[in-house]
């Protein structure tokens, strides 16, 4: 009886005419249409969502803020991984082939990394922002201004970009396990290997900020539970208005939510991949070729769901995607338009 999933029995390769090709898993035509269909997908809601969050930030000056700022740069992170690593990513995936050269496989891996460290950096810092923001919210207009923003983004992609390439462009990664890499290495795969000292290195420069991140959320959650009571005791106890400084609190507080949701997302989609190469740069990368790639898919996805999660959250967001969609920014000057009003 014929599989559903292959086409034939007859074994094939990446590169017929090439000594040493990998063999290629020959899906069905109806699964290979499908994941490029599932796969595309994700690319395109990407790519759609960042760039709206990027234009959105952008276009109006009402978002001109340090959050705001660093929520775009997190977004062109997102972006720049569905434009430049998601397509190829694809095709590999589907045609379980490489076929675009060991040189541009080490640049494409450099640009995975470097997205990847971008991002959790990037949330780090506006862990930082939303801490003084909701602990001090007076005083944090003067602390954490838009330069302050500039340096945090320049901070986090520069680190990110010279230490991916450094280490990976440049082949540090495999040095001492290059035996095991020339076992497991065929013509047509692009598989990214750490030795156990790149993977420590590794591991410790996306733990820390993760913890830190972390902790300064466990730290604003109970600082924002302690306003949310005292503002609570406060109207129960005086008939009196809300003042201003308690609705810049609320506001705050709504706002570290938001993220913070982004940061659990974070946390659950990169979780499991990040889990898996530890694993197997301690254990001779003993993971199944088809798991580690559904893993790193899997990660890919918190790329598509920041932009949901502001869509969910952020009334101002919803209001933006409006206007762009609807093309009245090509037609009216809304870049001054209130995006806060009910």
């Amino acid at each position: 009886m014929t599989s559903a999933v292959l086409q034939n029995e007859e074994t094939q390769y990446c590169f017929e005419s090439i000594n040493g090709s990998c063999y290629k898993t020959a899906w069905s035509s109806g699964l290979r249409i499908t994941l490029y269909v599932v796969l595309s997908f994700l690319t395109i809601l990407t790519l759609g969502g960042n760039l709206m969050v990027m234009i959105s930030i952008a276009y109006f000056k009402q978002l001109h803020s340090p959050t705001n700022i660093l929520l775009a740069s997190l977004a062109c992170a997102d972006f720049c991984l569905g434009l430049t690593v998601l397509p190829f990513s694809s095709i590999r995936s589907v045609e379980t082939c490489w076929y675009f050269g060991e040189t541009f496989c080490r640049f494409h891996s450099s640009l995975e990394v470097t997205f990847c460290f971008s991002s959790i950096f990037h949330l780090c810092f506006i862990s930082v922002d939303r801490y003084i923001a909701v602990t001090d919210p007076l005083i944090y207009p003067f602390k954490f201004t838009v330069p302050v923003s500039g340096m945090c983004i320049a901070v986090a992609w520069i680190f990110s970009l010279v230490f991916s390439f450094s280490v990976v462009f440049t082949g540090a990664n495999e040095k001492g396990i290059q035996e095991l890499v020339n076992v497991l290495s065929c013509v047509g795969s692009c598989q990214l290997l750490f030795n156990k000292t790149w993977v420590v290195v590794t591991s410790l420069l996306y733990l820390i900020p993760f913890f830190t991140t972390i902790a300064l959320y466990s730290k604003i959650f109970a600082v924002a539970k302690r306003q949310a009571r005292m503002i609570e005791m406060k109207s129960n106890n005086s008939q009196s208005s809300e003042t201003y400084s308690d609705r810049v609190s609320r506001r705050e507080r709504k706002a570290a939510k938001t993220i913070g949701i982004a940061v659990i997302a974070f946390v659950v989609f990169w979780s499991p991949y990040s889990i898996i190469v530890i694993i197997d740069a301690f254990f001779n990368f003993i993971t199944p070729p088809l798991v580690f790639d559904i893993l790193l898919w899997f990660t890919y996805s918190n790329s598509a769901v920041n932009p949901l999660i502001y869509s969910v959250f952020y009334p101002w967001f919803r209001k933006a995607m409006k206007v762009i969609v609807s093309c009245k920014m090509l037609r009216l000057d809304c870049s001054t338009m209130n995006l806060f009003s009910d």
